[in-house]
């Protein structure tokens, strides 16, 4: 696979961090899991994230996987010695406390690139590493609140914000640190240094706005939803409820997807205005639309969707979404031999391809053996079990 040979330490917490480290391992990297052994992965916890399957909970199954777990209290010295000697013979370190805290310990990027100047450090937090932000402390919502994504997730027909369902914040952030590291590494290849990378949640999400700025750097203003494409001024990017109390949601505005909505609904008057700019002129083919949706349910209008060519599909609930047919095929969710469930590997290679590996570890069932293999024998790993340090 194409991170066979690559060998992580994996400080992160909760869903961003993991996330990303679990990418790598879904490509053959080595993921070294390290957790505090008086307070494990928080994602382990029933009391945050109460769904279990096969005896774990699915959000440590969905973000853990492949992973090994060692144990270490970096409030000892020892230890945080033992995670120094770990770090001088890795690839790549991904770490999520709050900014300075590292550095406080020791373990900050200028200590540990000092001693491995091939490492690749990642620090992943809120809002980055400096600025006037920097300690603020947030979670997913905070800080797409605070990059005016949130103020854009109401309904078109009015209504406050409305929380997300899916933690953006948290799934891009991972997505930039998977990608930000393996740049990193192929830039390794050629110069044999590593580097540093300071990745934000914050900047994640402001970097996911180019289609819907423009009212911003253009206009010196907040988008007025009437008036944008993507907020509810184009009929063809819209949601419309129907006879069930089901939704279909329109999703493309090209000319030819307006001719074939229009046309087979028998109201080709609506084509000329629909096919220009969002706002005003778009308001009364809304308003017919939102009529003729209400007269069918939505598998009804499933059925008359299907061979029109026309960007629409009906709003499914998350258990309707998974069971889809689409989602095994592109083997999106994968059964193990236990029977357990995993999301998919999104990025298909033709060649060395990733691979779920169904494996979980318990609590630093890794330890001895990655201790073992940075020279520590059986009676020092002991002593430090005794005293709480592993």
């Amino acid at each position: 696979m194409k991170l066979d040979g690559v060998r992580v330490i994996d400080l992160s917490l909760f869903l961003p961090g993991p996330l990303a480290t679990q990418m790598m391992a879904d490509h053959g990297a080595e993921v070294i899991k390290i957790e505090n052994p008086a307070a494990p992965e928080p994602g382990r916890s029933t009391q945050y994230f109460p769904w279990t399957q096969g005896g774990h909970t699915v959000m440590y199954r969905s973000t853990h996987r492949g992973k090994k777990s060692v144990t270490l209290n970096l409030k000892d010295a020892e230890a945080k010695a033992l995670l120094m000697k770990l770090a001088a013979g890795a690839d790549v370190m991904v770490e999520s406390f709050r900014p300075g805290v590292m550095a406080r310990l020791g373990l900050g990027p200028e200590s540990l690139r000092a001693a491995n100047p091939r490492l690749v450090y990642c620090s992943l937090s809120a809002f980055g590493q400096t600025g006037p932000w920097r300690d603020v402390a947030a979670h997913d919502t905070a800080t797409v609140a605070a990059a005016g994504a949130l103020s854009l997730s109401r309904s078109p027909e009015g209504g406050g914000p409305a929380l997300l369902g899916v933690a953006i914040a948290d799934i891009l952030a991972a997505q930039l640190v998977f990608a930000g590291v393996v740049m990193a590494l192929y830039r390794r290849e050629k110069t044999g240094a590593g580097d540093y990378l300071d990745v934000s949640m914050f900047e994640s999400v402001l970097a996911a706005e180019p289609n819907i700025v423009g009212p911003v750097f253009g206009g010196g203003r907040a988008p007025d939803p009437a008036d944008e494409r993507t907020l509810g001024g184009n009929a063809m990017f819209n949601i419309y409820a129907t006879k069930d109390g089901g939704h279909i949601a329109m999703g493309g505005g090209e000319k030819k997807f307006v001719a074939n909505l229009f046309n087979g609904l028998g109201a080709p008057e609506y084509i000329a205005a629909v096919a220009g700019p969002a706002g005003p002129g778009h308001a009364p083919a809304i308003a017919f639309l939102r009529a003729a949706f209400r007269a069918k349910t939505r598998a009804e209008w499933e059925a008359w969707f299907e061979g029109r060519d026309i960007p629409a599909m009906p709003v499914l609930d998350l258990a309707e979404a998974w069971e889809r047919p689409h989602v095994r095929a592109r083997a999106m969710r994968v059964t193990d031999a236990e029977g357990n469930d995993h999301i998919g590997v999104p990025i298909k290679y033709a060649d060395e391809p990733g691979r779920v590996n169904p494996a979980l570890a318990q609590v630093g069932e890794h330890t001895e053996e990655i201790l073992q293999r940075i020279g520590c024998d059986a009676a020092t790993i002991g002593k430090l079990r005794a005293r709480s340090a592993v």
